[in-house]
């Protein structure tokens, strides 16, 4: 039987089993799907057998039973915002997309949770809860588009991980579907529950290959009355470190977000943006971005200058930036979140998500900068979240060059591993960095890990091939 005769019996069976289910929108066939289905910030690109849009978390069970009696492989789709194609669709799977499941079911106000479905936006949570002066304190720059599912499914971090930890850190319960339609759910919304394994943390960061996360219940936290927003320049990366520990003393729990941006990074975001008028009249070889947030606008103020103050007394060559008004803070957050802009200026290029001590971040850099330049690619973009140890490294234009892109990817994160660092901070693995996983994970961690699908995924339905391939 040829491809094309597979597929649409394939689909023949599919639609069968699922039309009394879903709704007229509720099943696209493959060559009916959007663009948006297909791709996503990887920029990797697939075609699904079919797109799946059920409405409800009850309709996802129903869902996952019919696909498992057929052993249809699915991968799960969220806001698609992903870095490392953990979305994009492998030939004969089905797309299962969360988007249509954006109700916000409870909003306690007195105990600071909410309870939404895994389709609702991340900005939307945001937008919902400081209306009544609750803050969601996961943050990222795609937030418009991405979803708390996805959010969960990635263990997203973002620019507040210093303060507020990782998206695991503000999830009290959540609810999965696994591959057999099976639903677990844990909702509840106390703190402390020490009532055996703690289940919600094997879907947290599984990157949906241990089941469809379609409920959670977040932790909120009293949403801050003052924020205020500096840009330090600095020269050498002592004086980045000894920034950060002054700020870490002076400023205590009302540092939120610490962000450091090498000169190769600002240089190229500042120009993808058409920063005007300049933010530095002077160069410098790294730009720290501070923000604090407290309760008490006058004195919170008054404290992150006191603490600019002795920053500025280091060296001439010292300089500041600090907000004086919305817009403002703004203009220098835009910088930092160019990085899409400054990375697409270098096209064709690859992106790197690594964590490692902060002690050996300049000569990692250093190092790693140098030997992809020797190697003939000849720009590099780097920046981070310093204060979580974790930076993001973009390499070129990338020439032409057979095996080129392979060899620099397989050195940077071959890099990290000899550090004992991590080839992800936050992006996840994906299929981009499958085949690295051992550089920073041991052997026996990825046995356990293969465990664990075999036993919640024993026809390795659900994501499948992502992170790592099961025998």
């Amino acid at each position: 039987m040829s491809t094309q005769a597979t597929h649409h019996r394939s689909l023949a069976r599919l639609q069968a089993a699922l039309s009394p289910l879903l709704d007229a929108a509720g099943l696209i066939p493959g060559d009916q799907a959007e663009p948006r289905y297909c791709q996503d910030w990887s920029g990797q690109r697939g075609e699904p057998l079919a797109v799946l849009r059920p409405r409800t978390p009850h309709e996802v069970a129903q869902v996952m039973k019919h696909l498992h009696a057929l052993a249809q492989p699915v991968v799960i789709q969220g806001g698609m915002t992903g870095l490392v194609a953990s979305g994009v669709p492998q030939p004969g799977e089905v797309v299962l997309s969360m988007e249509r499941l954006k109700t916000i079911e409870h909003f306690d106000t007195q105990q600071g949770t909410l309870a939404v479905q895994a389709g609702v936006p991340l900005e939307t949570v945001h937008q919902h809860v400081q209306a009544q002066g609750w803050m969601f304190p996961v943050d990222i720059g795609s937030r418009g588009s991405c979803q708390i599912g996805g959010l969960i499914a990635t263990n997203a971090g973002g620019n507040r991980v210093l303060r507020y930890g990782m998206t695991r850190q503000s999830i009290l319960g959540l609810e999965a579907v696994l591959a057999d339609g099976s639903v677990i759910s844990r909702m509840g919304a106390a703190l402390k529950d020490n009532a055996g394994y703690d289940l919600k943390h094997h879907f947290i960061g599984s990157e949906g290959t241990l089941g469809i996360v379609t409920r959670a219940q977040l932790a909120l936290v009293p949403l801050p009355t003052s924020r205020h927003t500096a840009v330090v320049a600095l020269q050498t990366f002592a004086q980045v470190q000894a920034l950060l520990s002054l700020c870490r003393q002076s400023l205590g729990a009302q540092l939120s977000s610490f962000e450091v941006m090498w000169r190769d990074y600002f240089t190229l975001a500042t120009q993808a943006i058409q920063a005007d008028p300049p933010l530095f009249t002077q160069a410098a070889e790294f730009w720290v971005l501070v923000e604090t947030m407290g309760t008490n606008l006058a004195q919170d103020r008054d404290l992150l200058e006191h603490t600019l103050a002795q920053v500025l007394a280091w060296d001439d060559a010292v300089d500041v930036v600090l907000a004086q008004s919305l817009a403002d803070a703004q203009r220098l957050w835009a910088v930092r979140e160019a990085a899409g802009e400054a990375a697409r200026a270098v096209a064709p290029w690859a992106g790197f998500d690594v964590s490692m001590p902060v002690a050996d971040m300049p000569g990692w850099a250093d190092a790693i900068r140098r030997e992809i330049k020797a190697m003939g690619v000849p720009q590099t973009q780097t920046y981070g979240h310093l204060g979580d140890g974790n930076l993001h490294l973009v390499v070129g234009p990338i020439p032409a060059q057979a095996g080129l892109k392979d060899e620099v990817v397989r050195r940077v994160h071959a890099s990290v591993g000899a550090l004992g660092g991590s080839i992800s901070g936050e992006h996840g693995i994906g299929f981009s960095k499958k085949a690295h996983l051992g550089m920073t994970r041991s052997a026996e961690e990825i046995a356990l890990m293969r465990t664990l699908k075999q036993a919640l995924d024993p026809l390795n339905l659900l994501n499948r091939g992502r992170i790592f391939d099961m025998p």
